[in-house]
């Protein structure tokens, strides 16, 4: 097909990602003009409803924000509420907030690669259609999927919406015996990872990668869950409680969510902002060290090296960050001793916090202000697809010009594909919008 001077692409309704947006690109003269990536999922206000709230209640009504991803969102506020109450939580609790992320981990990656994601590479319209041919494949992912869920639910007390997490650690705590079943279906889940990942590795991907700026946590021994400095490929190491020194979000127009970009001042321009990107790309390229060496094998036998910029290989770093939280999960669940006590005492007193965890998404940053008896008066939450919308624009803008030959119907699906590499939660995004009446 020729190339033509002037066309529009529009996506009215994603499919097979969290929530509502759409997608529009205009071209004219042959160039790529316009690329939005539009979320009009209502805003939910939830910093608004945890104004005043005890900040005791930050862990319950966060996790409402997302049914896929709950457990970052519960971890990131009970490690900003501990950070301005002047509480470290260690030991068999550390662990057992890790096997919780392990376990949310897994059942989204599983559910991601399998159902969201790798219909686009096989050409099916849905994960529905492409079981009729590759039925053994969803079956295994979704028995991974499956073991997450078991995980969440042991240490969290259902599957979605967990109510066990609590400011200090748990409400209850599993003893040994009732976390020992875990061995056998974590034992299996590794060799389904592994199954995963040997099917994955054989799509075809487009030629395609990126000079992003990479960000996440880096911890010095672990591959980041909960704790961490943030760091950047570009040299940036902070705590977290500097992320709005280097941090920003805007409002754009077509989107009900605001937009994360970094401070980037070049050439004396302080006020020049660049998108930066954040997930499983960025964690696998600023912590493949921290991967246990099975992991680190598997990513090379799936032609992965230490540092991954396309993309569409985002499918590849799911399912080895998959394996990783399983060998992870287990590791915890062979060495458990129960704590002494279900969770650390936690007296409120003023100030503020924040916390920084990594979500299956990527970076998920909490901050909080606390009155002197616990309330909480300000808070603002940074969800990892908010940070994310400037790349995916940008990812798009980059990768529709050299494929404008392609037809409208062929053209489109390849767009769709590459706004599902970010897996992106739109219901996460749009979890606040400033309202500002004008009076007179």
């Amino acid at each position: 097909m020729s190339e033509r001077k002037s066309r529009n692409i529009k996506v009215a309704l994603l499919a097979r990602v969290e929530g509502e947006g759409g997608l529009e690109v205009r071209v004219r003269n042959g160039r790529v003009t316009e690329v939005k990536f539009r979320i009009f999922e209502p805003p939910r206000l939830f910093e608004a409803f945890l104004r005043g709230r005890q900040f005791t209640e930050a862990p319950d009504l966060t996790a409402r924000i997302c049914g896929i991803c709950p457990v970052a969102y519960q971890m990131s506020s009970v490690h900003a509420m501990e950070a301005a109450c002047g509480v470290t939580v260690g030991g068999p609790l550390r662990e057992l907030r890790r096997l919780l992320y392990c376990g949310e981990w897994i059942e989204s990656h599983a559910l991601h690669v399998v159902m969201l994601h790798a219909p686009d590479f096989l050409g099916y319209e849905s994960a529905i259609h492409m079981a009729k041919d590759h039925a053994g494949q969803v079956t295994n992912g979704l028995a991974l999927k499956k073991t997450g869920n078991t995980i969440v639910a042991l240490l969290g007390g259902r599957e979605i919406h967990p109510i066990n997490v609590r400011v200090g650690g748990f409400y209850r705590t599993p003893t040994k015996r009732e976390l020992r079943p875990l061995l056998e279906p974590l034992e299996r889940a590794r060799e389904q990872a592994l199954a995963l990942l040997a099917w994955v590795k054989g799509f075809e991907f487009p030629d395609f990668e990126r000079d992003y700026e990479f960000v996440a946590l880096r911890h010095p021994d672990e591959y980041p869950f909960n704790e961490g400095q943030i760091v950047s490929s570009l040299g940036l190491d902070i705590p977290a409680a500097e992320y709005e020194r280097h941090f920003v979000e805007e409002h754009a127009e077509h989107s009900n969510a605001l937009q994360g970009a970094k401070r980037a001042p070049l050439e004396g321009d302080r006020n020049k902002l660049k998108p930066y990107l954040v997930g499983p790309l960025a964690r696998y390229s600023l912590n493949f060290d921290r991967l246990t060496p099975a992991a680190q094998q598997a990513a090379r036998d799936a032609g992965l090296g230490p540092v991954c910029r396309n993309p569409f290989h985002s499918i590849l770093v799911r399912s080895v960050e998959t394996l990783w939280a399983v060998e992870e999960a287990l590791r915890i669940v062979a060495a458990y001793e129960p704590p002494d006590a279900p969770a650390v005492e936690v007296e409120p007193r003023a100030g503020t916090g924040t916390g920084a965890t990594e979500a299956p998404r990527g970076l998920l940053v909490h901050r909080y202000r606390l009155e002197t008896d616990g309330s909480i008066a300000d808070a603002k939450i940074i969800p990892p697809t908010s940070q994310n919308q400037k790349s995916i624009e940008d990812d798009l803008w980059k990768f529709i010009e050299p494929r404008l030959e392609l037809d409208d119907a062929t053209l489109t699906w390849q767009c769709e594909q590459a706004v599902r590499n970010y897996d992106p939660c739109i219901s996460c995004a749009t979890h606040f919008l400033k309202l500002r009446r004008m009076e007179g």
